[in-house]
């Protein structure tokens, strides 16, 4: 039910904080142009990801996938840090909603198929550090690019999310939660667009 919430949420942040800021600073064209390659990447990462987890029984794979999910994400909020406005409210509780049970059901199953909990703490470091480092990133290129290009990387971050909520997010949450996961995203969509429209 958390993951459905979730991905309500991060839903709203797309329309509301990543595709809407970007048309109205530079137009269609770098959103669209990074809708699509950020979907593009995130597929073809995400493919090369589930290959090797075919071939792996350690936690590795699952790192990978949440990396592979939150440097979009970060990219994004260090991109609003740079601009002056802080952080969106809407926009960190959708991610922080969302990734809190995809961060405490991977470690169960890395703890579940043997891995020791240095181990298990050892990976999720170095996908914090990575993800701190994405933010970083954001922060920088916001301040060095023109406004058209920082649009893009928000087009790129919410294709990527588009693609990660409907391969990923929504059917897991539909499998563990069958018949209850749609009114919990409607509820997280509706709580993250409230706080996107009441934000000044």
């Amino acid at each position: 039910m958390v993951l459905a919430f979730g991905a309500g949420a991060l839903i709203s942040s797309v329309a509301y904080e990543l595709v809407e800021d970007g048309l109205r600073t530079s137009g269609p064209a770098p959103i669209g142009i990074g809708l699509a390659l950020g979907a593009l990447v995130f597929y073809l990462a995400d493919r090369a990801v589930e290959r090797l987890n075919s071939g792996a029984s350690s936690g590795l794979p699952l790192a990978l996938g949440a990396l592979l999910d939150g440097v979009p994400e970060q990219l994004v909020l260090g991109l609003g840090l740079a601009s002056g406005g802080g952080i969106s409210l809407a926009l960190f509780a959708s991610i922080f909603v969302s990734n809190l049970p995809e961060g405490l059901g991977s470690a169960a199953e890395m703890r579940d198929a043997g891995r020791s909990r240095r181990s298990i703490f050892g990976l999720w470091t170095v996908v914090a550090v990575c993800s701190t480092l994405a933010t970083l990133a954001g922060f920088g290129l916001a301040e060095v690019l023109p406004a058209a290009v920082g649009a893009g990387v928000n087009g790129f971050a919410a294709g990527a999310l588009l693609v990660m909520l409907t391969d990923s997010m929504i059917p897991e949450a539909q499998s563990k939660a069958s018949g209850k996961a749609g009114l919990a995203t409607v509820l997280g969509f509706a709580m993250a667009m409230s706080l996107s429209l009441l934000q000044p």
